[in-house]
C-alpha cells in the first residue's frame, strides 16, 4: 500500500481522505491545528507547521508521495525531499510560481497565456504613479487567500489603502462571467479536463458564494476555457490538479485570473454530479493512474455554507431538516466546532436534470440553511 503524504489537514484534506479510502490509499496529514477536520479521520494525523522546514522533511521521510491542500507550505524541505528522490507532486518549482502573484502573472505573459494587464509594484509611490492604471485590483505578492490581500482601488482616494510590501495592481475587467476549469495531469502526460463552471462572488469578500455546473456558456467558449486550462497545466508541466479561474469578457475573450494547484472549491460538486471526484482524480494524478472520466451525469450546483454575519461560538446548523428533505441537495459539513463571520463551515451541492429546477433549489437552500451560534 502506498503512503500519501498530505501538507495540510482541512476541509479539502478531509475530502481528499475520504476519497483514498475508497482506493485504500494510507494518508498521513499534517497541520498546525489539532482539532482540523483531517485529525478524527486521517490513519496518520501529524501535529505540525508546514511552513517550518524541520517538520516538513522529516514529516516526509516514511511517504511515498507527498502532496499539498494548500499552496502556503515550506518549498525548501520539499526540494530537499524531492531531490533525495521522493515523489512532490505538485512539484515544489511549480509551487515557487503559483505561491506569488508577482510570478504568477509574469509566468502567463512569458508563456503567451492570456490574461489582464498588470503592473508589479513595491511601494505606494509606485501605485501613484500609475494613476492612470486605475480602476485595478490590488494584490498581494504572498500570503493572500479567500479573498485575503486583495482589495480594489478605484480612484486616487484609495490609494492609502494599498498594499506596501510587494504586489500587483491587475487592470479591473468588465467582465461578463467568473468562470473555472479544472485540469488534471499524471506523470505519464496524460490530461483531462472537468466541464466548465459558472462562479459567482460574495459582493464583499471576494470568495465563491456559489456555482452552477455546466457554466451557461457556448460550446466554443468550453472548449477554449478547456484548452487554456490544458496549455497552462502542460506549461507549468505541473503533475496532479489544477484549477485554472478566469475571466470571460463581454466582448467573449478569456483572461486568466489565477490558478490553484490543487483542489478547489469550484470542483466540490463533482462528487455528486460527475463519474469521477476531482479529490479522485488528484489521487490518480499524483499516484500515477490513469485519469478517470470527467463526464457530469447532472447540471450541479454548490453553494459555500458560510458562517452567517454576528455570530461567533459552537456552530449550530439551523434548517438542516428542511433543507435534507429537498431531493437532489447533499450538505457536506466540515467537522469545524467554531463558527465565525463568514467562515467556510461546508457546502451544499445540488443535483437536478433542470436548469431552472436547480436554481429554485440552490435560492431556497441559500435562504434556509445557515450557520449560526
Amino acid at each position: 500500500m502506498q503512503k500519501l503524504g498530505l501538507l495540510g489537514g482541512g476541509q479539502l484534506g478531509k475530502m481528499l481522505l475520504q476519497a483514498a479510502m475508497d482506493l485504500d490509499i494510507h494518508v498521513k496529514s499534517l497541520d498546525p491545528d489539532p482539532d482540523a477536520p483531517c485529525a478524527k479521520i486521517a490513519p496518520e494525523f501529524v501535529v505540525g507547521s508546514f511552513l517550518d522546514f524541520d517538520t516538513v522533511y522529516q514529516f516526509g521521510q516514511d511517504c511515498d508521495v507527498i502532496t499539498i491542500e494548500i499552496e502556503n507550505v515550506n518549498l525548501e524541505a520539499l526540494k530537499k525531499l524531492q531531490a533525495e528522490g521522493k515523489k512532490v507532486f505538485p512539484q515544489p518549482e511549480v509551487l515557487e510560481i503559483i505561491q506569488d502573484k508577482r510570478i504568477q502573472k509574469q509566468f502567463y505573459l512569458d508563456n503567451n497565456l492570456p490574461t489582464s494587464d498588470f503592473i508589479l509594484t513595491d511601494s505606494i509611490e509606485d501605485i501613484t504613479k500609475n494613476i492612470d492604471f486605475l480602476p485595478a485590483f490590488n494584490k498581494l505578492g504572498k500570503g493572500g487567500y479567500d479573498g485575503r490581500g486583495v482589495q480594489k482601488l478605484s480612484s486616487e482616494e484609495d490609494i492609502s489603502l494599498a498594499f506596501t510590501e510587494p504586489s500587483l495592481l491587475e487592470k479591473a475587467i468588465d467582465f461578463d462571467k467568473e468562470i473555472a476549469v479544472i485540469v488534471a495531469r499524471n506523470e505519464h502526460g496524460e490530461m483531462k479536463t472537468f466541464p466548465t463552471v459558472e462562479c459567482v462572488f460574495h459582493p464583499v469578500h471576494n470568495l465563491v458564494e456559489y456555482l452552477f455546473a455546466p457554466a451557461e456558456v457556448s460550446e466554443n467558449i468550453h472548449d477554449e476555457a478547456c484548452k487554456i486550462a490544458i496549455e497552462t497545466a502542460s506549461k507549468l508541466g505541473i503533475v496532479g490538479l489544477l484549477a485554472v479561474e478566469m475571466f470571460l469578457t463581454k466582448d467573449g475573450k478569456i483572461l486568466i485570473n489565477e490558478v490553484a494547484p490543487r483542489t478547489h472549491n469550484s470542483g466540490h460538486h463533482t462528487i455528486r454530479a460527475n463519474h469521477t471526484s476531482q479529490f479522485e482524480q488528484h489521487l490518480r494524478a499524483v499516484l500515477g493512474l490513469p485519469l478517470g472520466d470527467t463526464t457530469a451525469h447532472s447540471k450541479a450546483a454548490m453553494v459555500n455554507l458560510l458562517g452567517e454575519d454576528g455570530f461567533t461560538g459552537e456552530a449550530k446548523y439551523q434548517g438542516m431538516n428542511e433543507s435534507l428533505s429537498i431531493s437532489g441537495v447533499y450538505p457536506f459539513l466540515y467537522g469545524k466546532k467554531i463558527t465565525k463571520p463568514f467562515r467556510k463551515m461546508g457546502h451544499i451541492t445540488v443535483v437536478d436534470e433542470d436548469l431552472d429546477s436547480l436554481k429554485s433549489k440552490v435560492a431556497k437552500v441559500k435562504e434556509t440553511l445557515k450557520v449560526i451560534a
